[in-house]
């Protein structure tokens, strides 16, 4: 089984939404990771009959349905969304239901429309969805205000405007304009900082989990809290100060501990080796030490790379040469985990039942310095296949297995 969950992990382990590796292509999410995780402090579940009735409620829903032309071939997403929309239902809500479906490139595409989704779950919840002629404007509005306690209104695909992905504030207003306040039910989206998903909570009060998302939290809570062992953690990124509240945390609970990225080189100074010109934090020396102690105190396998992959400058096209760690040249910089460290990182966690990673090993953004980051994805894919528990939390961990064309494989939406 596993979990890839940018936006709950830093919850279940008890500290705060993990900070972005430096530079990143993503650290927009960050922002999201944090709405969601002030989010998930509220339940749908605990806003009642008073809170709801007669109030517009905007539902982001994962409705992201395979089709075979208008046909939709697995509805499990939609099953999925069915408890929130019912209980808003129930509690006199006016339920508006928002989601991507497919990647459009330009605007509206027919084949991308929601429209097949509509019936189904007019099926499944026995009562009419009507149809929206577009996600914003004022035929939404119209829609609207046509609706009655208890009905439901299908928005559609809120990736024909580009500006979805892009999270621009305008479009999220519009979105939220509609409606009163807001529950995110979509965990297979929940990571993305996307106007559906964080935009519109800037606009919508109180801004609530759904079941689904509330239902993956109660899952990752037991999973850190009462793991299936042995129980290892990769923590990677650029800076030790960034991942002091996850490193502390994860050592009160794990057995082997595998770290990845920038900081290595702040833990390898530490110990008194050279590490050319790679980033180092100076002033968390002592701290990278300490670490070390603690971990050894707690017998817990504290897993440094063997040999790295260095250039002679931040660049996609940077010469590179792998050394040993002990052999690091002046003027060189690790930007990735050598062959030999990845295979002893694999070994180690081979016999795992339960693994949680967050951060890459290295700057998976440029091709030359991405095998280190790719090969723990593909190991981590492997181990979910023979039944261990993979959680994957923190914004460059979720790209990266995108990027390596995993997420399908390593991701259960199927939570029912």
């Amino acid at each position: 089984m596993s979990r890839i969950s940018a936006l709950l992990l830093a919850t279940a382990l008890g500290v705060s939404a993990y900070a972005p590796m430096s530079g990143s292509r993503i650290s927009s999410s960050r922002v999201a990771r944090s709405a969601t995780v002030e989010m998930v402090k509220k339940s749908v579940g605990d806003l009642t009959g008073d809170d709801l009735k007669g109030k517009k409620v905007l539902v982001r829903c994962d409705l992201n349905v395979p089709l075979d032309g208008k046909t939709i071939t697995d509805d499990t997403r939609i099953r999925a969304s069915v408890p929130t929309v019912k209980y808003l239902m129930e509690n006199g809500a006016k339920v508006l239901l928002a989601s991507h479906l497919g990647r459009p490139k330009s605007g509206p595409e027919d084949k991308f429309s929601l429209g097949p989704v509509a019936p189904r779950l007019s099926e499944l919840l026995g009562k009419d969805v009507t149809m929206a002629p577009d996600c914003i404007g004022d035929g939404v509005a119209e829609c609207v205000d046509k609706m009655a306690e208890g009905d439901v209104l299908l928005l559609e695909n809120t990736r024909f405007y580009k500006e979805e992905e892009k999270n621009v504030a305008e479009f999220a207003e519009k979105l939220a304009a509609n409606a009163d306040l807001f529950v995110n039910d979509a965990f297979g989206t929940a990571h993305r900082a996307h106007g559906s998903t964080e935009g519109v909570t800037k606009y919508l009060s109180p801004s609530v989990a759904g079941f689904l998302l509330q239902k993956e939290l109660d899952y990752l809570d037991g999973a850190v809290s009462e793991p299936k062992r042995p129980f290892a953690a990769i923590v990677g990124g650029s800076k030790v100060s960034s991942k002091i509240g996850v490193i502390e945390s994860l050592m009160e609970k794990v057995d082997k501990i595998v770290i990845g990225g920038g900081m290595v080189f702040t833990f390898l100074k530490a110990r008194g080796l050279e590490t050319g010109s790679s980033l180092v934090e100076e002033d968390q020396l002592e701290l990278a030490s300490k670490l070390e102690k603690i971990a050894a105190e707690k017998g817990i396998d504290f897993i440094l790379p063997t040999d790295v992959i260095v250039a002679d400058k931040f660049a996609a096209d940077a010469a590179t040469q792998t050394v040993s760690v002990e052999s690091i040249p002046e003027g060189w910089m690790g930007l990735d985990n050598g062959p030999e460290a990845t295979k002893m990182i694999q070994e180690k966690l081979s016999d795992c039942k339960t693994v949680i990673w967050n951060g890459p090993m290295g700057v998976f953004e440029f091709e030359a310095f991405a095998k280190g980051t790719f090969d723990v994805a593909d190991t981590l894919a492997e181990l979910t296949g023979t039944g261990c528990c993979t959680i994957i939390g923190g914004g460059d961990s979720v790209a990266a297995v995108e990027k390596a064309g995993l997420a399908e494989k390593m991701c259960a939406h199927d939570l029912m």
